[in-house]
């Protein structure tokens, strides 16, 4: 069957009420029912695990035959080691972590194991976070970080949360667009979200980049304030995934496609309304999940900010999870962003084959199936253009170029 049957015979079988709603006529493999009915997805402590908990609280999973069990981890090298041994079945998980895993950084004898990203589970979020003691001296956004480390010379620790994960990425890009190289004037540390607010309170760093609510979370504890967003390092940038290894889409087709539906609608719904926002806040506030107050995360999700420093502002770019659909396409060019930045930062030591390693990881066809199943926006490119804080644009073209033409990295040995 072509794709147009594929999608035409979905529509028909979810216009008729069937569940999970993709049929043995759309794929062709005898039944559609999940080969694994309960599935485990991790997740950490953060505001964008709202979709896979949403997806399980909601009953969204029941719906297409599956039961998504949310697992809270304490750290992302948990979910990565969990992951790769079996102990999870999926994961809300850092795009460049996957992407780690895939290629050995860090692993065990550099040996890599096959992932999968199944979809994109939020856009833009998080943020970059400096102390209220560096905030005291002047040191309030960028460039005047940049001033106040030129004029005190001392040893400045600054925080993310896994070493190919997206904060790292964030906040490395942002330090050097001002001038700053994360590898040669700080000590960069690895410390689990949920550690963050304590970490500083405590005075063992200057600046952490971390998804919310832990960036609002300082500023109403009195110990931190906002420098930057992450939007505003790339408006729409990838963030969480739901992630995979590659056995599992091999091993359980149907049961990938039905997690991926469940949180998909779970997605959209969270994107829907105001009060849907805000009936997210209060769920995902709760102990089971990022343990928190509910106005620690009720005001960024919509879009209302303040920076510790008495500034407050509308933000139309804060976190998305569905976004008519722009938000969840797995873009080819999303994962070959991280490769550039792991080339750039010494974590790769050679270029890779930014295009052939991506199309093996992200399952552009799968999400294409179940997004058209659920007459889900697509996009007519699988790359996409951006233009990031220092005014240099990435369009998944030439990527060893542009990985090499940054001129603060990290120089090969």
């Amino acid at each position: 069957m072509g794709r147009r049957q594929l999608v035409a015979a979905a529509t028909a079988a979810t216009a008729a009420g069937v569940v999970p709603g993709l049929q043995s006529a759309v794929y062709a493999q005898g039944s559609d029912k999940p080969e694994k009915e309960e599935v485990r997805i991790g997740f950490i402590p953060l505001t964008d695990c709202a979709s896979v908990v949403m997806a399980s609280v909601l009953g969204f999973d029941r719906k297409y035959g599956v039961k998504i069990i949310p697992t809270k981890e304490a750290s992302w090298a948990g979910v990565r080691d969990k992951l790769v041994n079996g102990e999870l079945d999926m994961a809300h998980v850092l795009y460049g972590l996957v992407y780690g895993v895939h290629l050995g950084v860090g692993m065990p004898g550099n040996k890599g194991k096959d992932m999968a990203v199944l979809m994109t589970l939020n856009n833009n979020g998080q943020a970059i976070t400096l102390s209220k003691k560096l905030a005291d001296k002047g040191a309030v956004d960028g460039a005047s970080l940049a001033k106040a480390m030129a004029a005190e010379k001392r040893e400045y620790t600054f925080a993310q949360t896994f070493p190919t994960g997206t904060h790292a990425m964030w906040l490395y890009y942002w330090l050097a667009s001002v001038g700053i190289n994360p590898m040669k004037d700080a000590k960069v540390i690895t410390v689990p979200p949920p550690q963050m607010v304590a970490n500083m309170r405590v005075g063992n760093m200057d600046g952490y980049c971390v998804g919310e609510p832990w960036g609002h979370r300082a500023i109403m504890d009195g110990i931190g304030i906002t420098a930057v967003t992450t939007q505003d390092i790339w408006k729409d940038h990838p963030e969480k995934v739901l992630g995979t290894t590659g056995d599992f889409v091999k091993k359980y087709p149907n049961t990938t496609r039905a997690v991926m539906m469940a949180v998909l609608e779970a997605s959209r719904w969270i994107d829907a309304s105001l009060q849907n926002k805000l009936k997210m806040a209060e769920t995902v506030a709760d102990k089971a999940y990022v343990n928190t107050a509910v106005d620690a995360i009720n005001q960024r999700i919509l879009g209302r900010y303040q920076n510790g420093l008495g500034k407050t502002w509308d933000d139309p770019n804060h976190m998305k999870f569905f976004n008519d659909g722009a938000v969840n396409f797995p873009y080819l060019s999303d994962g070959m962003w991280f490769l550039t930045q792991h080339k750039r930062w010494g974590l790769l030591r050679e270029h890779p084959d930014y295009l052939a390693v991506v199309k093996q990881i992200n399952q552009v066809d799968l999400y294409r199936q179940v997004a058209g199943a659920m007459k889900i926006n697509l996009p007519k490119d699988v790359m996409r253009s951006s233009k990031l804080i220092d005014g240099v644009v990435w369009d998944g073209k030439e990527p060893a170029r542009y990985a090499d033409g940054f001129k603060i990295k990290l120089s090969a040995a």
